[in-house]
């Protein structure tokens, strides 16, 4: 059994992976037009090729950040990069969309990016992996240690629904109002490898597991390993990647900011020489579902001893105990913004706004009005 070596971050960086689709500016829908858009990306700029990936289908684009310390740090660097792409898709007579899914848009319409490592997984996945119309965001926050990481994993589960019910923004699919605030969510963890994280107590365990997967086949590359937090151990850090796709900046900047400060408070208990409460796996299936299917009315269990409370009411007393950590990361004001995203209503209820109960073509047009105008870059 081969160790895998983790590449511990001297401090805790911060990294941002932000997916976004590409929409007709005229009819709403999903525009396979990816690569077009990277090549004018490029023109215009070498410096931001290394900032703008591609993904699974011809209709997206993920925006990245370099290493960066603090969530303004993180928040200019994506600026700077969309600055050039917003220039590029006004060209194109198309705009960004920033959601876990789109509200009318047919999966079996849509254009795969050549690539064989995207090749093998519809081949292995089949008819799940081409329903995989959706889009979410990626925070990365470096660890410092190895053996840090899987007790701070366990114990992020524990937010996992705080977080997926302030970012939930998929309630449609495919024309229909699924009754769920996170459709992304649930549609995800159907390939193999994604979903929630195993509970490994050692790094041991982590290798022995990785071994036995590669070993059988289930993965040639510890990338393929699709959690909604997972190690990303090439680059020291923990990758959290429960939040849906994101429409505007001040809720990036928020969700970022929490998710730095949540690491980072829970590696400095680890330093205090604390050990990190767990739920009970099952515990944590059901609050995921919780989250996903009632987003911000959801309520949640807390601990092992099967303590429950709204999750906005426990968000309120999250964000005091990690004031003082936001003020040593410089983020006092990204963390504070946190709380305003339940008063004025979450993605996915300010989609239902404007669908008002109708699922119609046209209807949903203006849901894809309202999303694309919200991404507005400062």
């Amino acid at each position: 059994m081969r160790p895998i070596p983790f590449l511990a971050s001297a401090r805790p960086t911060l990294g941002v992976e932000w997916e976004l689709a590409i929409v007709d500016r005229g009819t709403g829908d999903l525009a396979s037009r990816a690569s077009e858009l990277f090549d004018r990306v490029r023109a215009q700029s070498a410096e931001v090729r290394s900032r703008v990936h591609s993904e699974l289908l011809r209709n997206t684009i993920e925006v990245v950040t370099g290493i960066c310390d603090t969530t303004s740090d993180a928040m200019a660097d994506l600026a700077g990069t969309l600055r050039v792409v917003r220039h590029a898709t006004d060209a194109m007579g198309v705009d960004l969309f920033g959601a876990g899914t789109h509200p009318f848009a047919q999966w079996s319409g849509q254009e795969l990016t050549e690539s064989p490592r995207y090749d093998e997984l519809i081949n292995r996945t089949q008819w799940w992996g081409r329903q995989m119309l959706i889009w979410g965001v990626h925070v990365h926050v470096g660890v410092n240690h190895r053996d840090k990481v899987l007790p701070i994993i366990s114990a992020l589960l524990t937010y996992y629904p705080h977080l997926l019910a302030l970012s939930a923004s998929s309630p449609m699919w495919a024309g229909h109002d699924t009754g769920y605030a996170s459709t992304r969510a649930m549609m995800f963890q159907q390939l193999p490898t994604a979903g929630l994280p195993f509970q490994f107590q050692k790094w041991s365990e982590f290798e022995r597991f990785v071994h036995d997967q590669m070993t059988t086949g289930i993965i040639d590359q510890l990338n393929e390993i699709r959690w909604d937090v997972r190690p990303a151990c090439h680059l020291g850090t923990i990758e959290v990647r429960v939040c849906d796709g994101v429409s505007n900046f001040a809720e990036l900047e928020a969700l970022v900011a929490l998710i730095h400060c949540l690491v980072v408070w829970l590696d400095s208990r680890l330093d205090a020489g604390e050990e990190l409460p767990q739920l009970q796996p099952w515990h944590v299936q059901e609050n995921k579902w919780r989250a996903a299917r009632y987003g911000t009315d959801a309520i949640v269990i807390l601990d092992a001893d099967n303590n429950e409370r709204l999750v906005t009411d426990d968000l309120d007393d999250l964000l005091e105990q990690l004031a003082p950590v936001a003020r040593r990361l410089r983020c006092e004001r990204e963390l504070a913004a946190v709380a305003d995203i339940p008063r004025r209503g979450a993605a996915y209820q300010r989609q239902r706004a404007v669908a008002g109960g109708v699922c119609s073509p046209e209807v949903y047009r203006d849901v894809v009005k309202m999303v694309t105008g919200e991404l507005i870059v400062p």
